[in-house]
C-alpha cells in the first residue's frame, strides 16, 4: 500500500542519518544507576579532599605564605610554615530535607547523625575542591542529559511502532471486512431468489406500521397543542371575564351613584312642582338590571363582552336620565324665574294704578340676575405671591432634568442600565401603594426612604443604589415626585379611596426629603394648574394646542381629550392634593409641623373664591377638595370655616351658575346639593377612605 511504503522509506532516511548510526547501550541503566542517584543527592565534599589539601597545601608558594593574614612577626617560628594550616573538628551535619527522588519523604544515604570533617582550606585548595565539584556536576549533567535523550528515543520509537501497529490493524480489519462483505454479498445473491417474497412482505408490513406510528403521532401531537390551546383560551378568558367583572362592578358603582343624584333631587320636587317620579322609577329600574346582570355572571361563571355592552348601556341611559333630569329641572327654575318676574311686573302695575295718573312711574324691577348681582373686585389672574412661588417650584424642577442630563442622555450601556434600574426602584413601589394594611404600607415606606438616603435596596431581583451614578440621587427624586403625582392622575381619579394611602407616603417622604416635595408640587402644578389656583391666559401667536397643554388637557395627533376624561383627571390631583395636607406619616416625629399643611389648603380655597370661576371646572374642583379636606378644615378653622362656605352658597354659587350651559350643570348640582347638606347637617362628613387608626394596627 502506499502508505506503508511511506513509512518503511521514512525508517531507511532516520537510520541512515547521524543520529541514527549512533551506538547506545540498552543496558546503561541497569549498570549506572550510581550516576543517577548522584545527581539526585545533596551535594558533599568529595572522599579525595582530604588528600588532596594534605598533599596540596605543604606546596604551596612562598608567595602565598606571605600575603598570608598570619605572616607577621609575631606569629611563631618558622617551622610552622611547613605545616598545613588546616583545623579538623568533627561537626554534626544539620538534618538534611527528604530528597525528591526517594519516595515517602525518605532519609539520604548519609544519615543526619553522620559526622564530617570540617576544613579550613586555603584559597588554591578551595579552588581544586570547586574544580572536582564541577567536574562532578558536569558528569552528573551529561549523565542525566544522555538518559533524557535515551528515554526520549525510545519513546519515539515506541510511538512509531505503535502507529505502524495500529495502522497494520486497520488494513487487517479492512481487509476482514471487505471479505466478510464478498462471502455476506455472494450467501446473499444466493438466497436472494427464495427470500424475496418475505422481505417485500416484511417491508410492506414496516411501511405500513411507520404509517400507522406516523399518524398516531400527529394525532397526539394535535391532541396536546389542542390541550394547550384550550387551557390557554381558558386561562385568558378568566382574566378577560375578572378584568370585565371589576369593570361591571366599577359601571355598577357609577350607576348607583348617579341614582343617589336622582334621589337627592327630590328636594326641587316641592320647590318647582314637578314630578320626578317617573326619573326615580326608571333609575331604580336600571340598578335593578345591572344587578341582575352582575348576578347572572357570576352564576355561570364570568361575564362575556355581551354582558359588558349591556352594563355600559344601562350606564349611558343612567347619565341621559340623570342629564334629562338636570335640564327639566334647569328649565323648571327658568319657568318659575319667569313666573316670579311676571307676577312682580303685574304687582308693579297694579301699585301704578293704585296710586292714580298722577304718580310719577318707575320703571319696572326686574329680579336681580346673578351676572348682574357679580362683585368688581374678583380676579382672574393669581396673586404675585403664588406666581413667584409657583416659578420658583417650576425653575427648581427644570435645574433638576438639567442636573441629570448627563445619565439620561447618555450612550453607554452600563449608564442606560443604571438608569432604568433606578428608576424601577423608584416608581414600582408607588405603583404598589393601595388600600392595603398598615404595615404593608411601613415597608414600601421604608423602601423608598432607603433609595433616597443612599442605602441599596432589592429591585427586581437585583441590588440597586443612588450610589452607583453621581446623578441617581437627582433622577430618583425626579422620577418619585413624577410618579406620586401620575398615580393622583390614574390610581385616585378611578378610585377615589387610594388618595389617603399614597397622600400618607407622600408626605412622610416630603418631611424627610424637602426636595421630593417641592418636585412633587412643581408637577402637580404642571399638569394641573387649578391647584396653584392659576388660571393660564392665551397669548398672541400662542398655537391652540400649546394653550391646552397650558390648561391641562391632553393633546395627541391634534385632538384634544374628552372634557370628561379631563375632569377625571383633575379630580384626582386635586383630590390627592386635598389628602397631603391633611395627612402626616405616624411613624415620623409628631412634634414637626406638615411640611405642607392644612394653612395651604386654606389659601387655596380663598385665593379660588377671590377669582372668576370657570365653567364646570371651578365647581368641580371645590366639590372634590371639600369632600376630601373639608372635614379637616371644619376641624381647624371652624367658625371661619362656615363663614367662608355661607359665601360659597350665597356670592360664589350665582357665579357659577351664571357661565354655565344647561348641559353643564351637572357638576354645579352636585356641589349645591353637598353644601346645603352639610349646612343642615352643620357638619363635614369624614370622607371615605379615610385613614383611621385601625388601619395602622393591622
Amino acid at each position: 500500500m502506499p502508505s506503508e511504503g511511506r513509512c518503511w522509506e521514512t525508517l531507511s532516511a532516520l537510520r541512515n542519518s547521524s543520529k541514527g548510526r549512533l551506538r547506545y547501550h540498552r543496558e546503561w541503566l541497569m549498570h549506572y544507576e550510581d550516576v543517577l542517584e548522584e545527581c539526585t543527592s545533596l551535594p558533599k565534599l568529595s572522599s579525595y579532599s582530604g588528600w588532596v589539601v594534605d598533599h596540596i597545601l605543604p606546596n604551596t608558594s612562598p608567595r602565598m605564605q606571605e600575603n598570608s593574614p598570619d605572616n607577621s612577626p609575631s606569629s611563631g617560628s618558622a617551622s610552622g610554615l611547613d605545616q598545613p594550616s588546616l583545623l579538623k573538628s568533627p561537626v554534626k551535619s544539620s538534618p538534611e530535607p527528604p530528597s525528591p527522588s526517594t519516595p515517602n519523604g525518605t532519609k539520604n544515604t548519609y544519615d543526619s547523625q553522620h559526622t564530617e570533617p570540617i576544613a579550613l582550606l586555603s584559597s588554591r585548595a578551595i579552588k581544586v575542591e570547586g574544580c572536582i565539584r564541577m567536574y562532578e556536576l558536569v558528569h552528573r549533567m551529561r549523565g542525566t542529559e544522555g538518559l533524557r535523550q535515551w528515554q526520549e528515543e525510545q519513546e519515539r520509537k515506541v510511538r512509531a511502532l505503535s502507529e505502524m501497529a495500529s495502522e497494520q490493524l486497520k488494513r487487517f480489519d479492512e481487509l476482514k471486512e471487505l471479505k466478510l462483505h464478498k462471502e455476506f454479498q455472494d450467501l446473499q445473491e444466493v438466497m436472494e431468489k427464495s427470500t424475496r417474497e418475505a422481505l417485500g412482505h416484511q417491508e410492506k408490513l414496516k411501511a405500513e406500521h411507520r404509517h400507522r406510528a406516523k399518524i398516531l403521532n400527529l394525532k397526539l401531537r394535535e391532541a396536546e397543542q389542542q390541550r394547550v390551546k384550550q387551557a390557554e383560551q381558558e386561562q385568558l378568558r378568566k382574566e378577560e371575564g375578572q378584568i370585565r367583572l371589576r369593570s361591571l362592578y366599577t359601571l355598577q358603582e357609577e350607576v348607583l351613584q348617579l341614582n343617589q343624584q336622582l334621589g337627592a333631587s327630590n328636594q326641587h320636587k316641592d320647590l318647582l312642582n314637578i314630578d320626578l317620579a317617573a326619573f326615580q322609577t326608571r333609575g331604580n329600574q336600571l340598578c335593578s338590571l345591572i344587578s341582575g346582570i352582575i348576578r347572572a355572571t357570576l352564576e355561570s361563571g364570568y361575564p362575556t363582552a355581551e354582558n359588558q355592552a349591556e352594563a355600559e348601556k344601562t350606564l349611558q341611559e343612567m347619565r341621559d336620565l340623570l342629564s334629562n333630569l338636570e335640564q327639566e329641572i334647569t328649565r323648571a327654575y327658568e319657568v318659575k324665574k319667569k313666573q316670579d318676574e311676571e307676577e312682580a311686573r303685574v304687582k308693579m302695575q297694579e301699585s301704578q294704578v293704585q296710586q292714580g295718573p298722577g304718580a310719577p312711574t318707575q320703571p319696572p324691577v326686574h329680579s336681580p340676575s346673578p351676572a348682574v348681582t357679580q362683585n368688581e373686585d374678583l380676579q382672574v389672574k393669581v396673586q404675585d405671591s403664588t406666581m413667584q412661588w409657583y416659578q420658583q417650584l417650576q425653575d427648581a424642577s427644570a435645574k433638576c432634568v438639567l442636573a441629570f442630563e448627563g445619565l439620561t442622555s447618555s450612550k453607554d450601556s452600563q449608564a442606560k442600565k443604571i438608569k432604568m434600574d433606578l428608576q424601577k426602584a423608584a416608581t414600582i413601589p408607588v405603583s404598589q401603594i393601595s388600600t392595603i394594611a398598615g404595615s404593608k404600607l411601613k415597608e414600601v415606606f421604608e423602601k423608598i426612604h432607603s433609595l433616597l438616603s443612599g442605602k441599596p435596596v432589592q429591585s427586581g431581583g437585583r441590588t440597586v443604589s443612588v450610589t452607583l451614578n453621581p446623578q441617581g440621587l437627582d433622577f430618583v427624586q425626579y422620577k418619585l415626585a413624577e410618579k406620586f403625582v401620575k398615580q393622583g392622575e390614574e390610581e385616585v381619579a378611578s378610585h377615589h379611596e387610594a388618595a389617603f394611602p399614597i397622600a400618607v407616603v407622600a408626605s412622610g417622604i416630603w418631611e424627610l426629603h424637602p426636595k421630593v416635595g417641592d418636585l412633587i408640587l412643581a408637577h402637580l402644578h404642571k399638569k394641573c394648574p387649578y391647584s396653584v389656583p392659576f388660571y393660564p391666559a392665551f397669548k398672541e401667536g400662542m398655537a391652540l394646542e400649546d394653550y391646552q397643554r397650558m390648561l391641562g388637557y391632553q393633546v395627541t395627533d391634534s385632538k384634544v381629550e374628552q372634557q370628561d376624561n379631563f375632569l377625571k383627571r383633575m379630580s384626582g390631583m386635586i383630590r390627592l392634593y386635598a389628602a397631603i395636607i391633611q395627612l402626616q406619616w405616624p411613624y415620623g416625629n409628631r412634634q414637626e409641623a406638615h411640611p405642607h399643611g392644612l394653612n395651604h389648603g386654606w389659601r387655596w380655597l380663598a385665593q379660588i373664591l377671590n377669582m372668576e370661576p370657570l365653567s364646570d371646572v371651578t365647581a368641580t374642583l371645590l366639590f372634590d377638595f371639600l369632600e376630601v379636606c373639608g372635614n379637616a378644615l371644619m376641624k381647624q378653622y371652624q367658625v371661619q370655616f362656615w363663614k367662608m362656605i355661607l359665601l360659597i352658597k350665597e356670592d360664589y354659587f350665582p357665579r357659577i351658575e351664571a357661565i354655565t350651559s344647561s348641559g353643564q350643570m351637572g357638576s354645579f348640582i352636585r356641589l349645591k346639593q353637598f353644601l346645603e347638606k352639610c349646612l343642615q347637617r352643620r357638619e363635614i362628613p369624614v370622607p371615605k377612605g379615610f385613614l383611621t387608626s385601625s388601619f395602622w394596627r393591622s
